[in-house]
């Protein structure tokens, strides 16, 4: 089966086409580096001629709230009506825990954007909901930094490891449509603080982690559980605690 997967260079991306060709597909990444550009459309017929399923986990560039909501409205537009002219049979997106919940922040209102275009398409398609990654925990930690301190509420969270992820997106291309969306997790749950606290100590990091309620994520106040997935979320086996050894910061 012939799976083209946009955004195929980044983290998730590049995870989820080494998985498909494993399991048999041709997987094809898509990025500008490979001259498809979503918010022109350029290289998109090309690339998706005799694809069944368009798998999308791009990002946008930059996280400005008129930048992110014109990057998801726009490549999603895209990718639709492309898909729909090359008869892909299943579009895949990759979204995020709690997306509905955090109208509040510009990036959470563009990917409520994205999710509104797929489902009021009429074309066949599946959402991921997956929770925080444990690879970001140094770019929370670094928009939440004041001097030697990092800010950040206690809301609970359930993050999970950037290869679950990819397995989890790859299971759903490979299936059949859902026409919905499904929620994945990792298998703890942290308060955000915690999380971050943690992640900073066993890397020596002597920033000093705060907890502040009132702290806000990417944009938006937090309730106690706004960042946890639902009781039927499929739950990833790796732990944070397993992860981090694997997993050292990049060098300076």
């Amino acid at each position: 089966m012939k799976i083209v997967v946009i955004g195929g260079s980044g983290l998730i991306g590049s995870k989820l086409v080494r998985k498909l060709t494993a399991h048999g597909h041709e997987a094809v990444p898509a990025s500008p580096d490979s001259g498809v550009n979503t918010l022109t459309g350029e290289g998109l017929p090309e690339v998706l001629d005799g694809a069944q399923v368009l798998v999308d986990v791009s990002n946008s560039p930059s996280f400005a709230d008129d930048a992110v909501l014109e990057f998801f409205h726009t490549s999603t537009a895209n990718l639709l009506t492309a898909g729909e002219k090359a008869g892909v049979e299943h579009h895949v997106a990759l979204s995020v825990v709690g997306t509905g919940r955090l109208a509040e922040s510009g990036y959470f209102r563009a990917k409520i954007a994205q999710e509104k275009l797929i489902k009021e398409s009429g074309r066949p398609y599946s959402i991921v909901h997956a929770t925080q990654f444990f690879e970001f925990v140094g770019s929370i930690a670094q928009a939440a930094t004041e001097g030697n301190t990092v800010r950040l509420s206690d809301a609970r969270i359930q993050p999970m490891a950037a290869d679950d992820v990819a397995t989890a997106v790859g299971r759903v291309a490979a299936g059949a449509p859902l026409n919905s969306t499904v929620e994945v997790a990792g298998p703890e749950q942290f308060g955000l603080d915690e999380l971050i606290r943690t992640g900073l100590t066993f890397r020596g990091d002597p920033r000093e982690v705060i907890t502040d309620p009132d702290a806000r994520y990417f944009g938006a106040l937090l309730d106690k559980d706004m960042l946890l997935p639902g009781p039927d979320a499929q739950l990833a086996d790796t732990r944070f605690a397993d992860w981090l050894p694997l997993n050292p910061p990049p060098a300076k």
